[in-house]
């Protein structure tokens, strides 16, 4: 090996020390590592910017607008309501839960899938009287096991795509591999149905202390035609909110304080409930609700445009003592206020009657620009919107749903290639108005797209140095060795990588290696590329091997040994089933794929 592979391996163990050991961003290692390389001469700029032209990258930057559109227009959660039904053990729960999230999965970013359930299934776990650690981590790992149905359903099997079209001219159709996929989830779904409430604790989920947060009181309405009416306060999902409660609800000019969960709710009911801040929120995505508040219709903002924002009254806030009704808040500020605290508790009685104090936290519904355009204003000493408050566009969940339908439709069909059938999805979105074109812009990770475009440099300078033709001689030895050992030293190598690294890093930097096995094994690419893809996607034991894994990690007040527990057996399965599998889909010896 010459010095620009020793030069390569040591800049990739530098890398992996850096991300393990530090709390620097990924992609700013990654990033620093390719300008190393170019700089010393190990890689030319062609090489080291190729990675910026996969089309791997470009179709996973595409992808994420398409998701944004079905989050935006609450297709997920629409769906959920639907699938999720009321079972009636924690078994069948667990079932009812893990096929549609692996379904919905596998045809869009299974990262956006997690994010919009697991309020859902927090709720519809409570209501069931199911602790939420037996649920929210059987919820990341069936989207994980999803992702691997399609081409489509995790970003790594599209790096995996975008390196087997630009170094060896292969491109994998979207249901590909579905050969291994299927039987991966059926097979994972059936191990985390049979084991997994053995295997994971019995902790409730994290739920919001309403005394040491700002409290606020919180008035919706039950829309007269809504999907609401005739069902009761908990088949609604209003019997146990994450960050409030239901205090009372107002009917007809009477008013019932003791809200039984049978309570059947009628139109035009006012809901009183008392909370943190994200408890509107999470009312805001249920569909059938909207603020009693007369003035918010009134807002000359689009409702999907809206957000909500928390401010606090300065010195220089020109109604203070004033009521909020004579101080022609909206007309200022082009704002409503929804509630009030004062001293950290809801102030009572009716909001309009309510004389602004100095010190004041509103909580305001505003335009995506209010933020921007009061924050340095001396009206207020602190500006800050809430995180995702932003309603779903309800109406248009249906466009959204067929737009990602004819999307699988033309590139399963062969119609069109994955990335021109993302391109027309995408824009399909923004023209019809499920995402914005801000929104659309903001939706595409660029730290993501960053570290995968970055780790091709480093893909490619073990190729170019001969450090990956290395790592596979030492990998094999001297000694015969069988292709299907091989197979299961890519996949476990591929698999500890994901552990310590990011799951599309791990991708990259085995592609070569990868490469490198099956030239000097004389025998097909392809059972080795798969065999990378998947091992990059199954990261169970450890809640940074994935993102999905690190989201419930919190919400489920799971620790470390849980992963373990659950994790290393389910690791082993999905292991055994893809290294069986991949060889009878691809064969180590098909003519004109061995390199």
């Amino acid at each position: 090996m010459e010095w620009q592979g020793a030069l390569t391996l040591t800049t990739l163990f530098a890398v992996l020390s850096v991300l393990v050991l530090t709390r620097l961003s990924a992609d700013m290692v990654l990033m620093s590592a390719l300008a190393f390389l170019l700089i010393t001469g190990v890689l030319d700029p062609a090489q080291t910017l190729g990675g910026f032209a996969n089309p791997g990258v470009i179709t996973i930057a595409t992808l994420y607008v398409v998701a944004a559109g079905l989050k935006e227009t609450g297709a997920v959660q629409w769906i959920a309501r639907h699938l999720l039904g009321h079972p009636v053990s924690a078994r069948g729960a667990q079932l009812r839960m893990i096929m549609p999230t692996g379904i919905l999965s596998a045809f869009m970013n299974n990262t956006a899938v997690v994010a919009m359930f697991i309020p859902a299934i927090q709720d519809w776990g409570q209501r069931l009287g199911i602790p939420a650690s037996k649920l929210l981590l059987p919820l990341s790992y069936a989207a994980i096991l999803g992702g691997t149905c399609t081409l489509i359903g995790t970003s790594t099997n599209l790096v995996v795509d975008g390196m087997l079209q630009s170094q060896a001219g292969i491109r994998l159709g979207l249901f590909d591999i579905a050969w291994v996929g299927v039987p991966l989830l059926v097979i994972g779904g059936g191990f985390l149905v049979l084991f997994s409430s053995r295997l994971l604790p019995d902790r409730a989920g994290v739920s919001e202390d309403l005394n040491q947060v700002r409290e606020y009181g919180v008035e919706v309405e039950v829309m007269a035609r809504g999907p609401l009416v005739g069902r009761t306060i908990t088949e609604a999902g209003l019997r146990a909110l994450n960050f409030g409660y239901l205090a009372e609800i107002e009917r007809g000019g009477r008013l019932i304080t003791a809200v039984e969960p049978s309570r059947v709710l009628e139109g035009r009911d006012r809901l009183q409930f008392i909370g943190a801040p994200e408890c509107a929120s999470e009312l805001r995505r249920i569909q059938g609700l909207r603020p009693a508040n007369g003035n918010v219709h009134k807002l000359a903002v689009a409702n999907h445009q809206r957000c909500l924002v928390e401010v606090v009254l300065g010195p220089e806030f020109p109604a203070l003592g004033q009521t909020i009704r004579d101080s022609r808040f909206r007309t200022r500020f082009n704002a409503v206020i929804f509630s009030l605290s004062r001293e950290g508790r809801r102030v009572p009685g009716k909001l309009g009657d309510i004389t602004f104090q100095l010190g004041d936290t509103l909580l305001l519904e505003a335009s995506e620009q209010f933020v921007e355009q009061y924050r340095f204003r001396r009206d207020f000493l602190l500006v800050s919107a809430l995180n995702d408050s932003t309603p779903p566009d309800f109406p248009k969940a249906p466009r959204a749903l067929v737009i990602l339908g004819l999307m699988v439709v033309a590139s399963a069909s062969g119609l069109l290639p994955i990335m021109e059938a993302a391109f027309l999805a995408a824009g399909a979105m923004i023209v019809t108005g499920c995402i914005t074109a801000s929104r659309a812009r903001s939706s595409i990770d660029l730290p993501v797209l960053v570290v995968i475009a970055a780790s091709f440099a480093l893909g490619t300078a073990m190729t170019v140095s001969g450090a990956a033709s290395w790592i596979a001689g030492n990998l094999l030895g001297d000694a015969e060795i069988s292709p299907w050992l091989a197979l299961l030293l890519v996949y476990v190598l591929t698999g500890i990588f994901t552990e310590v690294i990011t799951n599309n890093a791990a991708a990259v930097l085995m592609f070569p290696i990868a490469v490198a096995v099956a030239e000097q094994l004389g025998v097909s690419l392809l059972p080795f590329a798969i065999a990378v893809m998947f091992s990059a996607s199954a990261s169970f034991i450890t809640p940074l091997g994935y993102q999905t894994n690190f989201m419930v990690y919190g919400p489920g007040r799971y620790r470390f040994v849980d992963y373990l527990r659950i994790g290393v057996p389910l690791n082993v399965l999905a292991g055994a089933v893809a290294v069986l599998l991949i060889p009878q889909v691809w064969p180590f010896h098909l003519p004109g794929l061995t390199p």
